[in-house]
């Protein structure tokens, strides 16, 4: 039951953002600040991912997480990078390179790959093998950076 639960949850979770990319007038600050929660949200099942490869492996807690990066990573994202969200406004501050902008074939291209990694992760996690769980955690990493390397500020 608590699993159809957490399933139902990520669905919402994941409908709300890609719902939220499809109305016809999100400010960008709040596109910016959506798309910022959804990463942090991965960012944090990553982490548990991780903790889970170092520590005791628990695959429950892994499928879960992997799952969760899978349904954000397929959730639409990319409608949250829409015009003017390409500089801060206000307080909000982005990351994200000009050049982002300006290769949305390149950018594509990443995406396409992240969201394969990222199905790959949970394909992977429900067999339960901490060995293959750790190669498809890693090339979920290579994705991110791919991305990050080319098109995200330092701060």
């Amino acid at each position: 039951m608590k699993s159809i639960n957490a399933r139902c949850a990520l669905g919402i979770f994941a409908l709300a953002l890609s719902g939220a990319a499809v109305a016809a007038e999100i400010k960008p600050a709040d596109q910016i600040q959506i798309r910022q929660a959804g990463y942090s949200f991965m960012s944090w099942n990553m982490g548990k991912i991780k903790a889970n490869l170092d520590g005791t492996f628990d695959a429950k807690q892994v499928t879960a997480a992997a799952n969760t990066i899978a349904a954000i990573a397929n959730s639409g994202m990319g409608a949250l990078f829409g015009p003017g969200t390409d500089k801060d406004i206000g307080d909000v501050h982005t990351n994200v390179k000009p050049e982002f902008f300006q290769n949305m074939p390149e950018v594509g291209k990443l995406a396409g790959n992240f969201v394969a990694a990222a199905d790959n992760l949970a394909k992977v996690a429900a067999t339960g093998d901490a060995a293959a769980v750790g190669t498809a955690f890693g090339d979920v990493g290579k994705s991110c950076k791919a991305c990050h390397d080319k098109f995200r500020a330092k701060n």
